[in-house]
């Protein structure tokens, strides 16, 4: 029996498309499902949490996940990885500078992570498992997961880091375009500018978010619920104000 997107508390957003919110940080994990392949949307923030997604991703598409997005390299988004075992991992470039598992990216991290209130030990784990992404966007990146579901990977950082990554899926007839929008757009509070944030920049990534989308598209943010491209647009305008970005 085929298992339903409700049944595991997930969200569908679209035909084949769907995310989870997870626990504690209420950070967003999604899933693009194709014929012969499915791509994940960050991986949770830690090994655990990202076995929980891949055995749950893996039910809903009827096969394994061949395909790992990371939107941006912190710990809520990335500390999952390693659970993918297999996966192509795409991040933008730059990413990898902190996704790998020695230097001072790693230990930022998993500071980080236990300053947020992760187990030292669970975050630890994750750090020394850190998987570091072989495929780098730099602009664009079209991934064909089969039976004509094509998905477009786009780099429209800096922003709430220097490594901003866009997932935008294609709509079809009765079923509208979505974007993963990592946490350049937060939903469930105000947008979290980090010593890694990049201020100036960040009101030109989301006007890149909403020229991918454009008006009909919904747009998942890292955290909180599906939105729409108004609230982009005003999120946009807040930080411009925010941040004393000229329009």
């Amino acid at each position: 029996m085929t298992v339903t997107w409700e049944e595991l508390g997930w969200e569908r957003v679209a035909t084949g498309v769907g995310r989870c919110r997870l626990p504690v940080w209420d950070c967003t994990a999604g899933l693009v499902v194709g014929r012969e392949a499915a791509l994940m949307v960050d991986a949770g923030s830690s090994l655990a949490e990202g076995t929980r997604l891949r055995v749950h991703a893996e039910e809903l598409a009827g096969h394994r996940v061949t395909h790992l997005a990371l939107t941006h390299p912190h710990f809520d988004h990335v500390l999952g990885a390693a659970a993918f075992a297999g996966a192509e991992v795409f991040a933008a470039v730059g990413a990898e500078s902190v996704l790998t598992r020695k230097g001072l990216g790693a230990e930022e991290l998993r500071a980080d992570a236990v300053r947020n209130g992760l187990d030292e030990t669970a975050a630890t784990e994750a750090v020394d498992t850190l998987v570091r992404p072989r495929h780098l966007v730099s602009g664009e990146w079209t991934l064909d997961l089969g039976g004509g579901r094509q998905v477009l990977l786009a780099n429209v950082g800096p922003g709430h880091t220097a490594h901003d990554l866009a997932v935008l899926v294609p709509g079809s007839p009765g079923s509208p375009e979505v974007v993963f929008c990592g946490d350049l757009v937060e939903e469930s509070g105000e947008p979290q500018a980090g010593p890694d944030a990049v201020p100036s920049h960040w009101p030109a990534a989301l006007d890149r978010l909403l020229g991918l989308g454009g008006e009909d598209a919904l747009y998942v943010p890292g955290h909180g619920a599906v939105v729409d491209a108004a609230f982009v647009r005003a999120q946009r305008d807040a930080l411009a104000t925010r941040f004393g970005v000229s329009p």
